[in-house]
């Protein structure tokens, strides 16, 4: 059992049965009245945000979550394939739970897989990935590194500004945890 002054941000908290993220959370000391955390608190299997006060102090299940490593199949309509590299198990887990992850994720890519019980529960990503242009609008003469940006089309799909310079084909670092571009792969 934690308490509210062990929440930190992206902790995972069951509340009556449901798995709640913190998103973020802020320790309040009114004047008069007992101190409270006001939070907010998104459902990891459905995504929905809501917020939450707590008394301080108050007692809250925190969810043990074990970690492996596992490397992206493929995708299957609504469910995505993974394969765990330790063992070698395949499992596969719905488009809905692992949510914007999904625009990162590319075929023999690798992520952290979260199992809650035995069960695949989440996905987390590496910081950065490295994904191909796919599509995007041909740079004009005189554009530089310093000039604007443009939006290039991935190859899982994902949309991100890019500099002029950049053209079909070139391979791209992205964030993960913003979506924004960081620079070319080195080649």
């Amino acid at each position: 059992m934690a308490t509210t002054a062990d929440f930190r941000n992206g902790m995972i908290i069951d509340l009556d049965g449901t798995a709640l993220r913190i998103v973020e959370f802020q320790h309040v000391k009114p004047g008069k009245g007992g101190a409270f955390v006001r939070t907010k608190l998104k459902k990891v299997e459905t995504g929905a945000v809501i917020e939450k006060t707590f008394r301080a102090g108050e007692k809250i299940e925190e969810v043990r979550l074990e970690r492996s490593d596992a490397q992206f199949l493929y995708a299957d309509g609504e469910l995505l394939h993974f394969m765990n590299l330790e063992t070698y198990d395949q499992f596969a887990i719905s488009a809905d739970q692992i949510g914007d992850a999904r625009r990162y994720l590319k075929e023999n890519g690798t992520a952290q897989i979260l199992s809650r019980e035995g069960k695949p529960f989440l996905v987390e990503l590496p910081p950065h990935v490295v994904l191909t242009v796919k599509q995007t609008q041909p740079g004009l003469r005189g554009d530089t590194a310093q000039g604007g940006n443009k939006q290039a089309e991935m190859e899982t799909g994902l949309t991100v500004n890019v500099p002029l310079f950049i053209e079909i084909g070139d391979q791209l670092k992205i964030d993960t945890r913003t979506g924004e571009y960081i620079e070319r792969a080195t080649r």
